[in-house]
């Protein structure tokens, strides 16, 4: 199942594909707009910190003019890393949506569940498995890509 907002997160990770960014989409959503979108940007910036969510959080700050996005909800292809899911803590964001789960890189359901920690200011609602089957496929995709070359 998905929604407006994740395909629109999908469509960013496709296009971070077709850049030859691993493609992670993301959008952030206030008051039912989309007010940023992005997909990864780590190749493009040479930063390794660029990720669709960092992105979109940071264009998303800019346009409205404020550190806090309080009210807010994210919409991303591929559950977050550690370092995204603190950048979504401090973000003060409303609601989480993710795709793809990551058992080998994700933060939020799976590795260090940073959310639950004690340590953790902020806990976004989370909602995981939106768009789940085609955001993994975009990954598998791009990945088997490299592997066998055509």
């Amino acid at each position: 199942m998905t929604n407006r907002f994740m395909e629109a997160a999908l469509a960013e990770a496709r296009a971070a594909a077709d850049r030859g960014e691993v493609p992670v989409g993301a959008v952030l959503v206030l008051d039912g707009e989309i007010v940023a979108r992005a997909g990864n940007r780590t190749r493009a910036d040479n930063d390794v910190t660029a990720h669709a969510e960092v992105a979109v959080i940071r264009a998303a700050a800019a346009r409205l003019g404020r550190e806090r996005l309080s009210g807010a909800d994210l919409y991303v292809t591929l559950e977050p890393c550690t370092m995204c899911a603190g950048a979504i803590s401090f973000a003060r964001l409303r609601r989480l949506y993710y795709g793809a789960e990551d058992p080998k890189g994700g933060a939020v359901d799976n590795g260090v569940r940073f959310f639950a920690q004690p340590t953790c200011h902020h806990a976004p609602e989370v909602y995981s498995g939106i768009g789940e089957a085609e955001a993994a496929a975009i990954l598998k995709t791009f990945f088997q890509e490299r592997r066998d070359p055509a």
